[in-house]
């Protein structure tokens, strides 16, 4: 139900699945502090699950992969009006098209108070070729125009954050880092490691090579030959559409050779954090894992990268492991460790729920964002 009265905030959303994941705690907050929240989410991968915030959701013609001049263009004339309309006191958008178009529509519709979130860069600055290199300038150029726009800009790593503010994407003074989304610790509690034999080694993701998948399978095979007992599962969506996804012959090969289980997406991915030892997300760039986050908060062993949003999520030697990103063999020698280890799984997984206690509750993360947006 759409409300006469002019919402708070107005979220332009990346994607349903990503709003109610990821936002849905700053949503909780606003909301009980009585603020009026409202979101618009791209009709293409809309899920009625995100009713279940329990604000007004606004369906728009966001294109998210690939471009699309006229889609594009069209989304900036759909947000102008939405705002327009509306009238919100304030707009966050997050992601690479809400914010560089999203916040250009907010500002032709009137909207006086922006706010952009960025929550990692995706594969355009994962691959090196001709094309992606002119699509970095061009949204580099598209990035300096929105930002412009917003009064904040929210990183999720140090890294990103260097790579708007050295180049002058983003003023920064401007520019603030959090702790990525942040982990409800309440909604992953402390949970104990499962009792078997073997180790238990869990990916969780889309299926795409910048996760790491395939060097995931590889160093799963490596490790099965030294540990027989250890157990390797997959889960996560695919869609071949998504630039870098794994090809549909490839996946089928793997579930055929049987070394890695596939489970498909899952709507709650608990009961597998729970089942496994060690969450391994080999990925080449993130944001900050979600992944991850809420692996350690029911106290888990990590193996990642050391690649921008991951190499913030791991004491190397402390609750897990760093390994070079693109790379096989270091990735199964930190596993092979583990697998040899159940005592140094224990102590990496009692570290790493401290780690998210001290650095990663929602809402610590949350406080910092709505007291910089004058929301708190």
């Amino acid at each position: 139900m759409i409300h006469s009265v002019p919402p708070d905030l107005l979220i332009i959303a990346a994607n349903a699945r990503s709003l109610i994941a990821n936002r849905g705690d700053l949503i909780s907050s606003l909301t009980g502090a009585g603020r009026r929240v409202e979101a618009a989410v791209p009709e293409a991968d809309y899920l009625e699950e995100v009713e279940s915030l329990g604000i007004p959701i606004h369906k728009v013609g966001l294109v998210r992969a690939g471009i699309s001049p006229l889609a594009d263009l069209a989304f900036v004339r759909q947000i102008a009006g939405l705002v327009r309309r509306r009238c919100p006191k304030a707009v966050l958008a997050y992601g690479a098209k809400p914010i560089v178009f999203g916040l250009p529509g907010a500002r032709l519709g009137g909207a006086k108070r922006c706010f952009a979130m960025v929550t990692g860069l995706g594969h355009v600055y994962t691959t090196e070729n001709a094309r992606t290199r002119l699509v970095r300038l061009a949204m580099g150029a598209l990035y300096r125009v929105a930002l412009r726009i917003a009064g904040r800009t929210f990183f999720q790593n140090p890294d990103d954050l260097r790579g708007f503010t050295e180049p002058g994407l983003v003023q920064p003074d401007r520019a603030l880092l959090i702790n990525g989304s942040g982990v409800n610790l309440d909604r992953f509690p402390l949970r104990p490691l499962p009792s078997v034999d073997g180790t238990r080694f869990l990916f969780v993701g889309r299926l795409l090579f910048e996760k790491g998948l395939r060097e995931f399978v590889e160093a799963c095979r490596i490790v099965e030959a030294r540990h027989p007992g250890c157990e390797f599962v997959v889960v996560g969506g695919h869609d071949p559409s998504l630039p870098h996804a794994v090809a549909a012959e490839e996946l089928e090969a793997w579930r055929a050779e049987g070394t890695v289980r596939f489970v498909g997406s899952v709507k709650d991915v608990r009961s597998w954090l729970e089942w496994c030892s060690v969450l391994v997300l080999p990925s080449y760039r993130e944001g900050t894992p979600r992944s991850v986050l809420e692996a350690m908060a029911i106290g888990r062993a990590i193996i990642t990268t050391d690649a921008p949003g991951c190499r913030e999520t791991v004491m190397d030697g402390v609750n897990g492991y760093l390994v070079p990103p693109r790379s096989v063999e270091p990735l199964a020698e930190a596993m092979l460790r583990l697998a040899g280890d159940s005592s140094l799984v224990v102590r990496f997984a009692s570290a790493g729920r401290r780690f998210a206690e001290d650095k990663y509750d929602v809402h610590k993360v949350n406080a910092v964002i709505l007291q910089a947006m004058e929301l708190a």
